[in-house]
Order: C-alpha cells, then structure tokens, then sequence
C-alpha cells in the first residue's frame, strides 16, 4: 500500500501574522492609555454622560439645592466642554449666587459654543443686569428675543434690565410680553413683579411674586423679592414670614439673613438685627452689605470702633453703598480722628458731590 508523504505544515506565515498581530494589538492598546479617558469615549457617550447632569442639576435647582445644581452642571461642562446648555444654566446659577463675574464667563461661554442658543444670551442678560452692566443685558435679551421671539425668558430678562436702566414702560411692556407668552414662566412672573414694585405697585408685585412661587416654591429668592414688598407696605409680621422662609428653603443665601436684619433695624430691635448680619457673613464671607449693616448696628449704638472694621470690610468687597464711606466719615469725626474723617468723607463726595451728610461731616472737622 502506498503511503502519500505527508504535507508540509506551513508554520512560519502563521507565525509571522500572529506576531503582526500582536504587534498592533499593544500599539492600539498603548496609544490608548496616552488619551485621556474623556477623548477615548465617543461623541455620543460624551453627550449622553454629561445630558444626565445637566438633567440632575435642573431637578436640583427645582428643589432649590442651588449649591448642589451649580456642582452637577459644572461635571457636566468637564465632561463634555462643547455642552452649551450647561454652561448658560451655571450662568443663571452663579448670577443667583451673586458670582456675578462667573455669571457672566460661563453664560458668553455658551453663547459661543452656541451662538444660536436663545437661553444662552438670555441667562447672559441676567447676568450681566446683575453685574450692572445694563446696556449689555439689553443687547443680549434682545439678541435671545431675535433668536426666538416666542422665548419668555428673554422677554422677561429684557424687562428686568429696561427697569434697571429706568425705562420702566419699556420694561413693563417687556414683562407682561413675558407672561403673555408663558404663564407657567417663574422668570417671566419674577420679572414683572419686579417691574411692579420698580413701578410703586406693590400689590401688583407682591400678587406676581406669589404666581412665580406657586410655580418655584422651592427658590428662596423669590421668597425675599415677596418680602421685600410687605417690607416697603410696613407689613412687617408678612415680610419676617417671607424672609424665613427664604432662609428655610435656600439657608445658604445670605440675603434671606440680611433680609431679616433689616426688618428687625427698622423695629429698632437692634440686638436681633445684629445677630441677622452677623448670621448672613457666617454663611457668605464676601457678602459686602452684611457687613455693612452690622457697621449700622454699632453705630447707633454709639460703638464707633467696631463700627469702622465693618463699614471698611463693607467698601473694600465692593458695597456701592455711599452710605458706608460718609458713615465711616462720622464714625472718626465722632471719635475726634478727622485726618481720617476726612478721607472718608471726601470719598463719598467723589461719588456724589451733592451728599449732605458728608458735607456736614466736613464742616464738622472745620473747628477742630
């Protein structure tokens, strides 16, 4: 019987591809491990990934955990640095915070990604309103509105920003434009509550701001613009009532304390008043007007040498109160200092030379 010789194997071809190979397969995994992971995810799981923090810092902001939101879309910023949306949020975010400069860098950052986003030059109208930069608010609302002329939030930052500049029936056209377009807009009620009190109608506003409550109840600021209203009608039992609840919901914002201060300085209850300021700078160090008003409180308690630090602390975070430069004036005219009365109350005049009170702090020192 004839045995065929057997076949040859072929074993270097396959050797040679095995090696080929395995020589891409660690060049693939090597190049990978010099990405970083956010580049080695694919443009959809970026979207996706960052989309759900985006969507978690909007139910957190509706809850009124603002602290918490600004976290969450900030995650969703590093995830995904393309993603417009969060970055326009944060800048309504910040603006409530009163970070107002972070207000304004993250909102031009999302109308830059997104030069087509109306809520991106809305949400840099209100904060660069906030800031006081009002001609710009105006310009960037009615760039929001020529976006989309039917988006309310841009009619009603729109407001807010012609009221700030004095064109109030500008602005009250502005508002109920707002309200007109979306009745369930916490922002286009908000607005022409503001408009309202802005207005002298402080029934109007206060029924405004109890609107934009029904539909935020959890957004202490809303809280403080109702109680700013009683406050102003001398209903004061109502404005404590808002102002802790402000405190309540949102114990982070310091306004809701200085708030409550105030109330209690108006009654002549100094000592409670005191403890409002001095519970507004425990939560906010930078809040310049909480110093300030505990400058007030030793003041008229004739407590001139603790009064300066606060009125000092007060200017130099940026109060654009003249009240603290002449009432730093009086603080040293009071205690026989005036070289540095002067000073004072030079500055003061700097700002508005028509300032009785400083003027007499002036002549006050004339006889020294």
């Amino acid at each position: 019987m004839l045995i065929r010789p057997r076949k040859r194997r072929r074993i270097w071809p396959r050797l040679i591809l095995l090696g080929l190979v395995g020589l891409a397969i660690t060049l693939y995994v090597r190049t990978r491990e010099a990405i970083p992971l956010a580049q080695q995810q694919s443009p959809t799981e970026i979207t996706e990934t960052s989309t759900e923090h985006v969507l978690e810092g909007d139910r957190l902001f509706q809850e009124g955990k603002l602290k918490e939101a600004i976290a969450e879309y900030q995650r969703a910023t590093e995830l995904d640095p393309q993603n417009a949306r969060a970055y326009a949020r944060l800048g309504k975010l910040f603006a409530l915070r009163k970070r107002y400069s972070e207000a304004v860098s993250s909102a031009q950052r999302a109308v830059e990604l997104d030069p087509e986003s109306a809520e991106g030059y809305a949400n840099l109208a209100m904060a660069l309103d906030w800031q006081g930069d009002y001609d710009g608010a105006i310009n960037a609302a009615l760039r929001a509105i020529e976006l989309d002329l039917d988006y309310a939030p841009g009619h009603a930052f729109l407001a807010e920003a012609y009221a700030d500049k004095g064109y109030l029936d500008k602005a009250l056209d502005a508002a109920e434009k707002a309200v007109y377009l979306d009745d369930g807009s916490v922002d286009a009620h908000r607005n022409l509550g503001y408009v309202l009190e802005r207005l002298g109608d402080y029934q109007g506003a206060i029924a405004e701001y109890k609107r934009a409550i029904e539909l935020g109840p959890n957004l202490g600021y809303l809280y403080i613009g109702l109680g700013r209203n009683y406050r102003v009608l001398h209903d004061y039992e109502q404005a404590i009532a808002q102002f802790q609840k402000a405190t309540e919901v949102d114990p982070d914002n310091p306004e809701g304390y200085d708030s409550l201060g105030l109330i209690y300085y108006d009654q002549k209850d100094i000592e409670r008043a005191t403890v409002q300021f001095q519970r507004a700078i425990e939560v906010d160090p930078e809040y310049a007007h909480g110093y300030g008003h505990l400058g007030w409180c030793y003041y008229v308690q004739r407590n001139y040498e603790e009064a300066i630090p606060q009125f000092k602390k007060a200017v130099e975070l940026g109060a654009d109160s003249i009240e603290y430069y002449y009432e730093l004036g009086w603080c040293y005219v009071l205690l026989d200092e005036c070289d540095e009365a002067r000073v004072w109350l030079q500055r003061a005049l700097e700002i508005d030379p028509h300032v009785k009170l400083a003027q007499e702090g002036l002549k006050a020192c004339e006889g020294e």
